[in-house]
């Protein structure tokens, strides 16, 4: 029997009537065509489907609905403001980190919680912090090297 579900969803509060049981995944693909978390293994494996909860990434595969009653959820179409690229979509696309682009949401959004660290990154940590995300077209070094650039440069404005 289906409940009704509040939460905010990329900054605006949403009523969602689905059952409890319901993937967060299927609700933002399919009820609200939220499309950028990709659908992959459905398993919790590839990290395609990864968005913020609260700012901890998450597999929205593996979330049930119910489990996000009150709570706040940031997909790759939430981190853009006013049609602007947040800066780490536009380093990901400048860099060319993208290779054929399934697992990048995933990656982005795995990213930017990492980096919401305020602590220096090591290239371990970065690695670490963005296993959960497979790459399977080869773009996984890059991916690295552009979270690692972007850490040092916010650092360095965090540090002025």
């Amino acid at each position: 029997m289906p409940g009704e579900f509040e939460l905010e969803i990329n900054g605006t509060p949403f009523r969602i009537e689905a059952r409890g049981q319901c993937s967060l995944l299927d609700v933002l693909r399919d009820q609200l065509h939220l499309t950028g978390s990709k659908r992959g293994c459905e398993t919790g494996e590839c990290g395609a489907c990864t968005v913020l909860l609260d700012d901890a990434p998450v597999c929205a595969c593996l979330v049930m609905l119910g489990a996000c009653q009150g709570r706040r959820v940031v997909t790759i179409e939430g981190l853009s403001k006013g049609g602007q690229l947040h800066p780490l979509q536009q380093a990901f696309l400048d860099k060319g980190a993208i290779a054929c682009g399934f697992c990048t949401p995933g990656m982005i959004m795995a990213a930017v919680a990492l980096l919401s660290s305020k602590a220096p990154l090591t290239r371990q940590d970065i690695q670490r912090g963005l296993r959960g995300n497979l790459c399977a077209c080869g773009a996984f070094e890059a991916v690295v090297e552009v979270v690692e650039a972007f850490s040092e440069r916010t650092q360095i404005e965090r540090d002025s």
